[in-house]
């Protein structure tokens, strides 16, 4: 069994904002149910020794509510994992970003809701959010930090799409993720946009990715239906290796503030407690990680084309279902029969040299720059892969 290459830990409920969509209904005075540090860095030890080319997200919450937080990454970054924090950004000012470089954090994804302050403020709960997050980002950019913009699309700033994109890439940020809502937490009661926006806003972000390739990455992200969109459009699309389907279960996991590991942040089934029993014992043998990667759907997903490429989006199913291999609502679909479409696998040779450049890539990422490459070959009709290869795809992605 393959070891998680992605872990995201909310290692503390408290916020200070109040976000309506929030899947932790946090509040300042949850702090109780934070792990003390003693237990937190025994985390950091099983995460390492599961896998140690992993990449840890900090979450929260606001992870820099905890006074310890950069503590606890330095100790991941020691242990050799790759640390990137999850901020709301309205904390970050420049002692901290320093102290984040010295803690050995590689990487912030900050949340923004629109362009503009007026929409952000107002679902984010507290006024003069946005302008702490701009310039907060602004020193991240200062201090030589890469960043990402994390972008949650919902019915009422479905707009803001484009106006986003073009402020990250103004601002210097490396990718533009673009979130779904999962109606979960705080957000359960909250309406989301229509299967037919979803379809819409996809088949945009496709297009997107294209447009802004050289400038900054544009992904949709926990997203699958993604896939099957450019796959109808390019069954040879290089976005096809650059991303990925719903990897919960399967390459990815996430830590609550209590110590339970879940499959995802939007999933809430509970496959064990660190502190109870080891991670790697709860990864390899936790029966809700066993049925995601058996993959046996139900409804149309079973039925669908697309299923090995797609699979479509478990939480979603959960959360409308209550079956966490039930069909995704939000994918409008309809399967044509037959058998499961797969990505064309032509033979494509690597070089020594190439190959050699590729073990450099840190193994949490080496597999997607894997296919990221071979997928940008079969665009070119190019048969051999050499450094030269890779260094003009990394060049075209402006990475």
């Amino acid at each position: 069994m393959a070891p998680p290459f992605l872990i995201s830990w909310n290692i503390t409920k408290r916020c200070n904002l109040r976000c309506a969509h929030c899947y932790l209904d946090s509040s300042e005075l949850a702090g109780h149910s934070e792990l003390p540090a003693k237990e937190a860095k025994k985390v950091i030890d099983e995460i390492a020794a599961l896998n140690p080319d992993s990449m840890l997200i900090l979450t929260g919450g606001e992870p820099l509510m905890r006074d310890d937080c950069l503590t606890l990454s330095a100790y991941a970054a020691l242990r050799g994992i790759t640390v990137v924090l999850g901020t709301n950004g309205t904390m970050l000012n420049d002692k901290t970003v320093g102290l984040m470089v010295k803690a050995g954090v590689k990487g912030v994804g900050v949340s923004l809701d629109s362009a503009s302050p007026s929409y952000h403020d107002r679902f984010r709960g507290i006024a003069g959010a946005w302008e702490k997050t701009d310039a907060g980002i602004d020193i991240l950019r200062e201090h030589g930090m890469d960043f990402n913009i994390q972008f949650t699309v919902m019915r009422d700033n479905i707009a803001e799409i484009t106006p986003v994109i073009e402020y990250s890439l103004k601002k210097g940020a490396k990718a533009v993720n673009i979130f779904f809502l999962v109606c979960t937490g705080r957000g359960q009661d909250m309406v989301d946009i229509t299967p037919g926006q979803y379809e819409q806003v996809l088949t945009y972000l496709m297009e997107a990715s294209r447009v802004y390739e050289k400038r900054i990455m544009v992904r949709a992200r926990c997203a699958p239906h993604f896939l099957r969109i450019a796959f109808q459009k390019d069954p040879r699309s290089p976005l096809l290796g650059a991303t990925s389907g719903c990897i919960a279960g399967t390459g990815y996991l996430r830590i609550t503030p209590e110590g339970y590991v879940t499959p995802c942040p939007y999933i809430p089934a509970k496959a064990g407690n660190i502190m109870e029993t080891g991670l790697k014992e709860i990864w390899e043998n936790a029966e809700v990680f066993k049925t995601l990667r058996d993959k046996k759907y139900d409804g149309r997903c079973k039925e669908c084309e697309y299923r090995d490429i797609c699979g479509g989006c478990r939480a979603k199913a959960l959360a409308s279902t209550s079956n966490i291999m039930g069909e995704d609502p939000w994918c409008e679909y309809e399967p044509k029969g037959g058998g499961a479409v797969s990505v064309t696998e032509e033979d494509l040779v690597w070089t020594e040299e190439a190959r050699e450049r590729l073990s450099k890539v840190p193994g949490f990422l080496r597999e997607m720059v894997k296919r990221g490459v071979e997928g940008y070959a079969r665009e070119k009709d190019i048969n051999k892969i050499t450094p030269d290869i890779m260094a003009e795809l990394k060049k075209r992605a402006g990475r």
